[in-house]
């Protein structure tokens, strides 16, 4: 999985930037190895997932070491730590980044040996611990970089969370499997990415609004050779604004923690905003629709799919069919003529049973978000006695009335698709990938606008 760190590439004095700091291959190669001296033989460890150098030693020496990482959120409050250092019986390290020691003799870890341990919440419970394998990931990482051209030659910018698939897995092994420069910037400032000079960049829908936001910082992004999208969908009039800002069309990708990437467009391809592309190497899916409905559940099944749940077989158990595809929870639909698809929202939350009609609420929120005077936007279905359930918009805007945004919608969409109601609020909560936390919303976890 360590190609860059084998000497493939040599050894780059500024192969990983992270927050201002740079590390040659040599330099966190030894600073890794320190880490897998200290953690031989152990179960699992954990390390504070911060934007450090410090972080990324501790990834790769629990890979040399072949004992499983367990990335804690740095935001991460006292229970939820105490639950996840508890369930994965890891010891917290701290990491110096100056102490040196070389790689461990012997037998590697077998490819399907547990590499990371990453924490997802479900709707229900605490966060469950996903065990995800070296061979997995390494497939994963392989087929990304045929999808997206990924090569030693490029640089790869991004200031995303090291706790995630997105910032650790693609943002930091990515670049140490192909060979590519990294940049992370800390911070994911539009300023940041403006002056990192790289050729591919990695974004989630927050970072990418804001840099559109941004003129300046988004036309000196026109040298790069890749924008990439993901943890979100990315909206309409954000992909149309990067276009006109920086020349480039936003590849967006789908995946989980549970699956990896599973598909994605294409370096090169058609690029439509509103779509993930199609299914990566080795990765085959179907939508289990009802009979004349074209959205469903995506369901999957490839190489690039975790060990398990840890500790919790019936919870890995329920997670796939009878026939063995993985449960995504994702509702999506798939063109008939070039099999790109299209993520709808979360089965539980975003799929709206409206008078009879079945209704993605992405669908309704990109066409919010193409009023001009609309910031932010999410739509729920909330019970009703008439309709089965009520569709709901929550929007950031100002200068517009919820009738306006109504007649707006029915006049883009269907009219059975418009909201039946728009209450304003001065923020749509998210979380640190910038997903929409839609229960907070129907909790009432927000600030209502008078």
């Amino acid at each position: 999985m360590l190609t860059a760190l084998e000497g493939a590439y040599g050894d780059r004095a500024d192969a990983v930037t992270v927050a201002g700091r740079t590390a040659s291959y040599e330099e966190l190669l030894g600073a890794a190895g320190a880490v897998a001296a200290d953690v031989a033989g152990a179960p699992a460890f954990a390390v504070t997932a911060t934007a450090s150098l410090e972080t990324v030693a501790a990834v790769v020496g629990g890979l040399l070491a072949g004992v499983p990482c367990v990335p804690l959120p740095p935001d991460a409050g006292p229970a939820e730590r105490e639950h996840i250092l508890r369930d994965s019986g890891a010891a917290e390290i701290a990491v110096d980044f100056a102490r040196r020691a070389d790689a461990p003799s012997g037998k590697p870890a077998a490819s399907e040996d547990p590499a990371l341990i990453l924490y997802t919440s479900g709707t229900t419970g605490p966060p469950k611990g996903v065990v995800l394998g070296g061979a997995a990931i390494a497939t994963d990482l392989d087929a990304l970089a045929d999808a997206w051209q990924w090569s030693a030659d490029d640089t790869l910018v991004h200031g995303l969370p090291l706790f995630h698939v997105h910032g650790l897995v693609l943002g930091v092994l990515g670049a140490l499997r192909t060979g590519s420069r990294l940049v992370h910037t800390g911070r994911p400032t539009p300023d940041a990415y403006a002056s990192a000079g790289g050729s591919l960049y990695f974004g989630v829908p927050t970072v990418w609004s804001r840099i559109a936001a941004e003129p300046d910082a988004a036309s000196a992004l026109s040298g790069a050779r890749l924008l990439v999208s993901g943890s979100a969908a990315l909206p309409a009039p954000v992909f149309r604004d990067l276009e006109r800002l920086t020349g480039h069309r936003p590849v967006e990708r789908y995946g989980m923690t549970e699956t990896l990437i599973t598909i994605s467009g294409r370096a090169g391809g058609e690029v439509r905003p509103g779509t993930v592309g199609t299914p990566l190497t080795g990765i085959r899916t179907r939508v289990a629709a009802e009979p004349g409905a074209g959205i469903g559940e995506l369901q999957l099944t490839g190489p690039t799919l975790f060990s398990g749940y840890l500790g919790r077989p019936e919870a890995t158990a329920a997670a796939y069919t009878e026939d063995g595809w993985f449960r995504t929870g994702d509702i999506a639909a798939v063109d008939e003529t070039d099999g790109v698809h299209r993520i709808v929202g979360r089965a539980s939350i975003d799929m709206i049973k409206s008078g009879g009609y079945r209704i993605g609420a992405g669908e309704i929120e990109n066409a919010l978000l193409d009023h001009p005077k609309v910031r932010e936007a999410a739509v729920v279905g909330v019970p009703d006695a008439d309709l089965g359930q009520r569709i709901v918009a929550y929007v950031v805007a100002d200068g517009v009335t919820g009738a306006e945004l109504t007649d707006f919608v029915a006049a883009h969409l269907s009219v059975h698709k418009r909201p039946r109601e728009v209450r304003f609020v001065t923020a749509v909560p998210r979380n640190a990938m910038g997903k929409p936390q839609k229960k907070l919303l129907l909790e009432g976890g927000h600030d209502e606008r008078a």
